[in-house]
C-alpha cells in the first residue's frame, strides 16, 4: 500500500481507495464495485465525511436491533471485506450473528477470495461459501438471490452494507428486519431498509461496536425502547435536511467570498 501521511485531510478516503484498488487487482472486486463506491463517497462529501447526527441515532438504534436479535446476520460483499473486514469480525463476535457472503456479481472464484479475507480477519465460520446449503430468495433475479439457508433464509435481522435496493425491499417483504448501510438517503435500500444509516461503512462499524458495548450495560427494558422509538422515516427527513442546510450554508459562503 501507498504511504499515506495520517496529516492528509482525507487520510482514511485514500487509505479506502488503496484497499479497493488492491483488492480489485486481487480479483475481490468487479470494477462495477469501484463504481458503486464512488458514487457513496460524493454524497460523503456532501455530509462533510462525517457521521451526522441522523447517522448516530440510526446506529443506535440499530445496535439496540441486534442485541435483540435471535439470529443476525451480516451480509457481505466484495467493497466491505475489502475496506472493513476487520470490524465485521469483531462486530460478529460481541454480536454473535453469522457472516455470510452475498454478491451481485457472483462467482465461485471470487467467493473463495472474499472467504479467505473474511477467514483472515477472524471469522471462522463463513456462510453462503457451500452450494449444499444454497436458498433462493423467491421473486429476487439477480445473483443476490442465492443466499444461504442456516444464515440469510432463516435470520430475524440482516445487516446490508453496500447493497442494492431488490434485495432490501425482498428480504423486507420476507418479514426481516433490515439494517442498511448507504450513503445515498434517496436510494431504494435507503428509502426500504427497517433502519437506514446514512454514513460511511468504514465510520459505521466502529460505532456500532461503541454502541453495543455500551447498551450491553442498560437493562432490556431500555433496549427494547430504543429500538422500538426509532422512526425511520422521520430520521431520513433529518438527514436530507442537514443535507439541504449543509448546501445551503456552503452557497452561502461561496457568494461572500465572491
Amino acid at each position: 500500500m501507498y504511504n499515506i501521511s495520517r496529516l492528509h485531510p482525507r487520510a482514511e478516503s485514500l487509505r479506502s481507495r488503496e484497499m479497493l484498488s488492491q483488492s480489485l487487482e486481487r480479483g475481490l472486486l468487479v470494477p462495477q464495485g469501484l463504481i458503486a463506491y464512488g458514487r457513496g463517497e460524493a454524497f460523503d462529501y456532501l455530509f462533510g465525511e462525517r457521521t451526522i447526527p441522523a447517522a448516530r441515532n440510526a446506529i443506535r438504534a440499530a445496535a439496540a436491533q441486534m442485541i435483540l436479535a435471535d439470529r443476525p446476520v451480516i451480509s457481505v460483499n466484495g467493497n466491505v471485506a475489502s475496506v472493513a473486514a476487520k470490524g465485521v469480525a469483531t462486530l460478529s463476535k460481541i454480536t454473535g450473528a453469522d457472516v455470510e457472503i452475498n454478491l451481485f456479481y457472483r462467482s465461485q472464484e471470487r467467493i473463495r477470495k472474499i472467504s479467505g479475507v473474511l477467514r483472515d480477519a477472524g471469522i471462522r465460520n463463513v456462510l453462503g461459501v457451500d452450494p449444499a446449503y444454497q436458498k433462493r430468495i423467491p421473486e429476487l433475479c439477480s445473483e443476490r438471490r442465492r443466499v444461504d439457508s442456516r444464515g440469510i433464509m432463516k435470520a430475524d435481522v440482516v445487516v446490508i452494507p453496500l447493497e442494492d435496493g431488490d434485495r432490501t425491499e425482498s428480504l423486507r417483504k420476507m418479514g426481516k428486519l433490515v439494517i442498511a448501510v448507504d450513503l445515498n438517503p434517496l436510494s431504494r435500500t435507503s428509502q426500504s431498509a427497517s433502519i437506514s444509516i446514512v454514513d460511511d461503512i468504514v465510520r459505521v462499524i466502529p460505532h456500532m461496536i461503541d454502541q453495543i458495548r455500551y447498551l450491553n450495560r442498560l437493562t432490556d427494558e431500555e433496549i427494547h425502547h430504543i429500538a422500538s422509538s426509532f422512526d425511520n422515516s422521520a430520521n431520513l427527513g433529518s438527514v436530507l435536511s442537514y443535507l439541504a442546510h449543509r448546501i445551503s450554508r456552503l452557497s452561502t459562503k461561496r457568494q461572500e467570498k465572491s
